[in-house]
């Protein structure tokens, strides 16, 4: 029961977005948006969910990850129902804020809470790759159900649907997962400053790109946003440098398990949420195909991620933990490639585009996670579960944003509500290609910063920042021969699963 509630939850979280992006121009043209609007339909719910989730992992760590969790499973069971009443863009907006923060809310606290339900590694680490797999299924089914509920029912329905989900979660989490105990729980103070100070740096790196294309590039409010931005993620360095309680100790995202993790899973994050959102754009926009249509444009992709499931543990096992995460995360960055430079030539690409991401994503999103909580403190487990949804939720959101902001400034006028001439169809497919090579090539070198991060994990952590006995390390990407009479380590049960 406590599995079905904490895959629940990751559930909802991915399944958010992406049963969205395919009612886009459906919502566009119910509420006469316009084009950046539209974009923060979708990018308003990343922001909210990236900027915030490191505050709410680290409440968790210290008031009790079940206690916020249920918290925010309340939270978003209301802000679904919003849904219903919502008229404007503004509106939906505000629901979607609402709906990013109960993500924020709940997610941290999941991989923690799957940790706890065990004491055998070999079964944490399979509990995780449920949770994920019912995640990632929610990414890749999203743009299929939403296409076939779009065929006889309203766009309000793919939001309202998270209120069973909700439901479901809540019941699960409340009845199978034990209370927290105050032993287990940090006692020092939560880093208000330090979080007030990364959610201003978050939100402002995701709406400057909008402000200074849509009000003009010598918008005053859009340059002071930036400013600020600027300042923000400063201010954040060096408090976390100097707190005695810092939101995220930066010496422990230098670790090369912890540093390699998270650039896998941001460049996954990153090609991801582009390709889903360009996809969208590509088949409905450029090509006009119904959302039916392209509900089942995007079908390869269901197909692949629920068959692939099989292979994933023998591809690990077979090439090891560290060469799975990069291979893993360089197939989603190919796959964004190969959309970007091809898309315009006909579905084909499009197909293998959404083939490459969705093996790559099947199996990054597990090594890459598995990394980052092994190379963390025990006590440090909502934290790292937040660092490696941040570093997801945020590239995703930054993709939405680059892609929206592209799109805004090369084609003239809302993209929902003007006549589709052949010169504009070009530019708006010029747009969609240099959105998607750009941010492909960023994702790209995310991957080459993680696996020159991950060749450090040869040798031995560093002394000072060494982890507690409670969370040993990955050393190599094959596992070393071991004493069958000592216990076997989380980072060995880990390379073998």
């Amino acid at each position: 029961m406590a599995l079905a509630g904490l895959s629940a939850v990751f559930l909802f979280e991915m399944l958010d977005n992406s049963v969205l992006n395919v009612a886009l121009p459906t919502i566009g043209r119910d509420l006469g948006s316009s084009t950046t609007g539209l974009q923060w339909v979708s990018g308003a719910y990343s922001v909210a969910f990236g900027g915030l989730m490191l505050l709410f992992g680290a409440v968790a760590d210290r008031f009790g990850r079940r206690r916020v969790m249920l918290s925010g499973l309340v939270l978003l069971a209301v802000a679904s129902l919003a849904t219903a009443v919502v008229t404007t863009t503004g509106e939906l907006v505000a629901v979607r804020v609402l709906m990013g923060v109960a993500a924020a809310m709940t997610t941290p606290g999941s991989m923690a809470l799957a940790f706890r339900l065990f004491d055998d590694e070999g079964l944490r680490v399979r509990a995780l790759t449920v949770i994920s797999t019912a995640g990632l299924v929610g990414l890749a089914v999203g743009p299929t159900v939403g296409g076939f509920v779009l065929a006889v029912a309203p766009w309000q329905v793919l939001l309202l649907a998270d209120v069973p989900i909700a439901l479901l979660a809540l019941v699960g989490i409340r009845l199978g997962v034990a209370r927290d105990e105050s032993a287990g729980l940090r006692r020092d103070p939560v880093d208000v400053v330090g979080a007030l100070l990364g959610t201003a740096a978050t939100a402002g790196a995701l709406v400057t790109p909008t402000l200074l294309v849509d009000a003009g590039s010598a918008s005053v409010p859009g340059w002071l946003v930036l400013v600020l931005t600027v300042v923000s993620a400063t201010g954040f360095v060096i408090r976390e440098r100097t707190a005695r309680s810092p939101l995220v100790d930066l010496h422990l995202l230098a670790r090369p398990l912890v540093s390699s993790g998270l650039a896998f899973k941001a460049a996954s994050g990153l090609a991801v949420g582009g390709l889903s959102y360009l996809v969208t754009l590509q088949l409905q926009f450029a090509w006009g195909w119904p959302p039916v249509l392209a509900a089942v444009g995007t079908l390869p992709q269901v197909v692949v991620l629920l068959a692939g499931g099989r292979f994933v543990g023998p591809f690990v096992q077979r090439v090891g933990l560290g060469r799975a995460a990069w291979t893993s995360a360089a197939a989603v960055v190919s796959g964004l490639a190969v959309f970007g430079a091809l898309s315009r030539h006909g579905y084909v690409w499009v197909l293998v585009a959404l083939v490459l991401v969705a093996a790559g994503m099947r199996v990054v999103g597990v090594v890459a996670g598995a990394s980052v909580l092994t190379g963390l403190p025990a006590d440090r487990t909502s934290v790292g579960a937040a660092l490696v949804d941040t570093s997801s939720e945020l590239a995703g959101g930054a993709a939405v944003a680059v892609a929206g902001t592209v799109v805004a400034a090369v084609v003239t006028g809302s993209i929902t509500t003007t006549t589709w001439s052949a010169d504009r169809l070009a530019a708006f497919q010029d747009a969609l290609t240099v959105a998607g090579v750009g941010l492909a090539v960023v994702a790209a070198l995310l991957v080459v910063v993680g696996m020159l991060r991950a060749r450090h994990t040869d040798g031995p952590e560093d002394p000072v920042d060494a982890p507690t006995s409670d969370v040993p390390q990955t050393t190599t990407d094959t596992p070393a021969p071991t004493d069958p009479t000592r216990p076997t380590t989380h980072a060995e049960e880990t390379t073998r699963a």
